[in-house]
Parts: structure tokens; C-alpha cells; sequence
């Protein structure tokens, strides 16, 4: 009966309009002071104490060194190294939009940012060659999603606070997951512009593909600082996100010099911003975990759903359609703190891999970026191409069809997430 007046004042708030971040503190408030003889004093040190974590720091350095890859000029030399190597196949230019967003993921950590640094130079070289401006935002819209799935990123680690999980594993979980599917979403962007004959580039020479690699390899060379200092056990993950933030600046600066001194504190104003949204956002969840706690919602939730029989395929299904209708009403970050410490114990519980599942909940919440109401990637790709929200979600079907098989592909095949991190840390 309290998980129920707990979620239902929650989801009050939220139909209001009222920011998710506010709807979760005061459905924690309303209930400790009125239902509970919980002192403030206790609500007031969980405040301050929910993000006294030395993994936490970690968002604001990954934000921060995305901020400065996203305006230092990495985007493009990564599309321009992409361009080279499939640019004269059909629908070149989108297939370089897909693989430079990858290429872009495996060194930001964030969806947003990956659409917004890609789409800028993409979409504009896409509409000048004769492509429909929807099949563009099609593939930026959708392929900007790796950005959460592959390497480092912000969602896996506010996952991994929020289930005590390792960071390093889920960082190389995502590894296979986003080659396959970014191989996926190559095959769906060739099929649609070779039946409507789009147009191709010119094939690059072998010397040509060595200097755009060159020119990209200060920017691909961030993976190995953060992956590689991560495994070899030079820094934390938290450490290592600082490292990168710092070397992101050195690029930017001092190697592809898109950037000045000038435009530091515009990068600084902007992840300061993002990050202090993202932490108020985790403060809040993180005092609804601690009243879920308190009142054994998770331990009572747990016995339920056991009691009921569904099995592990069962449980998966249900997960995912949980976890793709709250897509449709809050964003990730949100998605991960509520749910994960509720339905992460019921996993372990029937034998399913807290990675695997991190991993498949991280799949959802791409989905959930590519459709409205709340596809922020649509908005995104909306400020760039001047489209409508409702042509944007039509012209992103096929790819987001594309990501709803993957899903079923990831949930029921664990072995395609857990191979890599089995070989690196068992």
C-alpha cells in the first residue's frame, strides 16, 4: 500500500508538468512528513550526503570533456575519416553520419552531444548533396543514441552508483553491443538509399583513408586513456574521466586549434550547467531511494513479482515494455535512478547478470531518445534541420524499428554483452 501512494503522488506530480527532479523530492517530502516520523534533520543530511560519492564526480569531467570535443573540432575530423572509408557506397555521406556518431560515442558518453556535434556537420553536407532532409535527421536522430551505449558514458555510471555495480565492466560491456548495432543501423541507412538510388562519393585512395585517420587519431586516442588506464589500473573511473576532460582540452586547444582560450569559459558555463541539472536530478533520486528503502518497497516489490511466476523471459519482457513506456515520459538519468535499485535486485534474484541487465536498460533508454514526447536526440535533430517533431518521428522509423530488434537481440542473448568482460576481468 505505501509503494502505491508513494508512486501514484509521484506520478500526480509529474502529470502536473512539474521538472522530475522536483516531483521526486516532494513526493519524498510529502510522504516522510505526513505518513512517517522521519525528522528533517535525516532528509536534510541525506540531501547532501546522496552525492558525497567519489564515483559521482565522474559526470561532470565526462560532460565536460564532451563539451570540449563537441566545439574543438573532433566531429568532424572523425566524419571527414569516416567519409574515406564507406563515402562510395549507396547513401555514402548517411553511412559516414552513422559510423562518425560511433566513432564520436566511443570518446563522449553522451547522445545529446553526439547529435548535436555529428548532425551540425553531417546534416548541412547531406541536404547540399541532393538527400532528403528527413533521411539525414532519420540517421543522426537515431545513430546519435550510441552515444550513451558505447565506451565511456554518463548513464553507465550513474547505473553503476545507483547499483553498486562495476564501472569498468559496464564501460567494455557496451563495447560489442554498439558495434553490432551501429553494423545494424549501417545495413538499414544502405538498404533505404540504395532503393531510392541516393547519391555516393567518389571512392577515397588508400593514402587519403591514412591521412583522415591521422588527422582523427588525437580525438580515437581518448579511449585508450580512459579504457586502458581504467584496465591497467593506473586510475579509477572517476580519475580517468578527469584525465580525459584534461586531455580533451589539450586537443582542442593546443593540437586541432578550432578552439581558443576565449571560448573556455563558454565550454565551462556550458558542462557546469548540464551537470548541475544532472545532480540535482541524482540528489532527488537518490532521497526517493532512500524512502523506498526505508519503507521495503524494494525487498516486498521483489517477492511479488517472484510470487507471480514470470520466469527470466517473462521478467525481460516486462522490464522492457516497463522501461519503453517510461521512455515516453522521463529521461534517462531519471528512468535509471528510479527503476534500477527496484528491479536490479529482482534480477540477481532470477539469475540475470547485473551488466547484462545495465546494459539492455541502457538499449531502452536510447529507444526512448528517438521518439517523443521526450526523444531529446528528436529535439536536437529538430534545432538543426528546422523540422517538426511529428516529421522528425516519422522520418526516424525504419532506424528506430532497427533498434527495437536489437533490443529483443541484446535482452535474450546475454552471452553478446557479458563475452568481453568475462575475457578481460574473469
Amino acid at each position: 500500500m505505501n509503494a502505491l501512494i508513494i508512486f501514484v503522488l509521484l506520478f500526480a506530480l509529474m502529470l502536473t508538468g512539474m521538472p522530475i527532479s522536483i516531483s521526486l523530492g516532494l513526493t519524498v517530502l510529502t510522504f516522510l512528513f505526513t505518513m512517517t516520523t522521519v525528522p528533517i534533520e535525516s532528509v536534510a543530511l541525506k540531501l547532501f550526503t546522496g552525492i558525497e560519492n567519489f564515483e559521482i564526480m565522474a559526470i561532470p569531467f565526462f560532460l565536460l570533456a564532451g563539451t570540449f570535443l563537441t566545439h574543438g573540432g573532433v566531429a568532424k575530423r572523425m566524419i571527414r575519416f569516416a567519409t574515406t572509408l564507406v563515402g562510395h557506397w549507396h547513401g555514402g555521406i548517411g553511412l559516414a553520419g552513422v559510423l562518425g556518431c560511433a566513432l564520436f560515442a566511443s570518446v563522449c558518453g553522451s547522445s545529446v552531444a553526439t547529435v548535436a556535434a555529428i548532425g551540425s556537420v553531417v546534416l548541412p553536407e547531406m541536404v547540399k548533396q541532393g538527400f532528403p532532409k528527413k533521411f539525414g535527421a532519420g540517421v543522426i536522430a537515431t545513430s546519435g543514441a550510441l552515444g550513451i551505449l558505447m565506451l565511456p558514458s554518463v548513464i553507465k555510471v550513474i547505473y553503476a552508483v545507483s547499483t553498486n555495480t562495476s564501472i569498468g565492466e559496464l564501460f567494455i560491456a557496451g563495447l560489442v553491443p554498439g558495434l553490432i548495432l551501429t553494423g545494424m543501423l549501417c545495413l538499414t541507412t544502405w538498404n533505404i538509399a540504395r532503393k531510392n538510388n541516393y547519391p555516393r562519393l567518389p571512392k577515397a585512395s588508400w593514402r587519403e583513408r591514412w591521412a583522415a585517420f591521422r588527422e582523427c587519431s588525437w580525438g580515437l586516442f581518448l579511449v585508450v586513456i580512459v579504457i586502458g588506464g581504467i584496465f591497467s589500473g593506473i586510475f579509477t573511473a572517476t580519475e580517468a574521466a578527469a584525465m580525459s576532460a584534461v586531455y580533451a582540452f589539450l586537443v582542442s586547444i593546443f593540437v586541432y586549434k578550432d578552439m581558443t582560450i576565449k571560448g573556455v569559459p563558454r565550454v565551462l558555463l556550458e558542462s557546469a550547467a548540464m551537470s548541475a541539472m544532472l545532480l540535482y536530478i541524482i540528489t532527488n533520486a537518490t532521497l526517493f531511494s532512500f524512502l523506498m528503502t526505508s519503507e521495503n518497497v524494494p525487498q516486498a516489490l521483489t517477492e511479488a513479482i517472484l510470487h507471480m511466476g514470470l520466469g527470466t523471459v517473462g521478467f525481460l519482457v516486462v522490464v522492457n515494455l516497463l522501461l519503453l513506456l517510461a521512455g515516453n515520459v522521463m529521461e534517462p538519468s531519471s528512468i535509471i535512478l528510479i527503476m534500477a535499485p527496484i528491479l536490479v535486485p529482482v534480477a540477481i534474484k532470477l539469475g540475470i547478470n547485473p551488466i547484462h541487465f545495465g546494459i539492455m536498460m541502457i538499449v531502452n533508454m536510447e529507444i526512448g531518445m528517438c521518439h517523443p514526447p521526450v526523444g531529446l536526440n528528436l529535439y536536437v535533430a529538430s534545432s538543426i534541420t528546422k523540422m517538426g517533431i511529428t516529421e522528425l518521428t516519422k522520418a526516424v522509423l525504419p532506424w528506430l524499428l532497427t533498434m527495437l530488434v536489437f533490443l529483443v537481440i541484446i535482452t535474450y542473448l546475454p552471452q553478446i554483452t557479458l563475452w568481453l568482460p568475462n575475457l578481460i576481468y574473469r
